[in-house]
Order: C-alpha cells, then sequence, then structure tokens
C-alpha cells in the first residue's frame, strides 16, 4: 500500500515537472512543449497545431484572452496535439519563420514536420488575414477557419472528419 502511494505521489509529480506553461492561451489546453508535441504526434497521428508567442507582444496579449474562453477552440484542440512555445523556448530554425519572424504565429502540422518539413506543412493559412503574414492571427474566427481547414487536409482526419464534427 504505502509502495503505490509513493509511486503514484512519484508519477504526479513527473507529470507536474513536465507540463508546459499555457502562457495564458487556456490552461484547459493539454500543451506539449515542440520535442514532446513530434513524440505525441507520432504516437497518435494528430496534426499538431504550434502556438509562437512572446510575453513581451501586444498582439499576443490581446489574442490570449480571446484564445483561452474559446470553447470552439477547445472542441476542435481535442483533434490536435497542441504545442505552444514562448520566450526562451520558440525555436529559432528557419523551417519556423517560413514567411518571417513576426509574432503570435500559428502552424498547422502533420506528424512528420521534424523530420521532413517540405512535406509536413498543412495548407491552412489563415486566409483572411494579410496574405504578407500568412500564420498570423487576430482573431479566433480566423483561427477556427485554419484548424478546421488543418484538419479537413491531415490524413488522419480525412479518412474520419465530418462536416458536422468541424
Amino acid at each position: 500500500m504505502a509502495l503505490s502511494v509513493l509511486v503514484s505521489l512519484l508519477l504526479l509529480i513527473i507529470a507536474e515537472a513536465a507540463k508546459v506553461d499555457d502562457a495564458g492561451f487556456g490552461s484547459q489546453y493539454d500543451w506539449h512543449s515542440l520535442e514532446d508535441g513530434y513524440v505525441e504526434a507520432e504516437k497518435t497521428g494528430k496534426p499538431i497545431m504550434f502556438v509562437m508567442h512572446k510575453s513581451w507582444c501586444g498582439a499576443c496579449k490581446a489574442l490570449k484572452p480571446q484564445f483561452a474562453k474559446s470553447a470552439s477552440i477547445e472542441k476542435l484542440s481535442k483533434k490536435f496535439v497542441m504545442v505552444i512555445a514562448g520566450d526562451d523556448d520558440a525555436p529559432t530554425d528557419s523551417k519556423f519563420a517560413v514567411d518571417g519572424t513576426y509574432i503570435p504565429r500559428i502552424y498547422f502540422m502533420s506528424k512528420g514536420w521534424n523530420s521532413d518539413p517540405d512535406k509536413s506543412v498543412i495548407d491552412a493559412i489563415n486566409e483572411f488575414g494579410n496574405p504578407s503574414y500568412k500564420y498570423y492571427y487576430g482573431s479566433i474566427s480566423q483561427i477556427e477557419a485554419s484548424m478546421k481547414k488543418a484538419l479537413a487536409s491531415s490524413s488522419v482526419e480525412k479518412r474520419e472528419v465530418s462536416q458536422e464534427e468541424l
């Protein structure tokens, strides 16, 4: 009995230590670091929704509370591996600056992004925004539209997603 309590406590401590800071985007989401997100996407076959932000960014600050309280994004997020990166953990690799380094940026990627980025970006850009900043989202409706497009385009969802679910 004491051993099972100790094991449970250790697992809880490990889980808390591995928890990724939601940075105000919403603790109800199952956020992953980029590396853990790759692993989870490979394991589940779900596409990745990768949110990049900075704590000092005015546009990020405006988007966070909208994102956090959006029931529709929360529902759609169950079909993605949710990845978030900010100040100190944002990647600097050029593959994450497809059309610039502005923020916030949201990429939708298939599970093979890490190994073959040229073949794994899901064609889900912000079609309602500035064409010079394809991955910038200023509103929830823009994010929802791209989430739905990413799900419709991803190989896993092509088999089983219906318009009704989106």
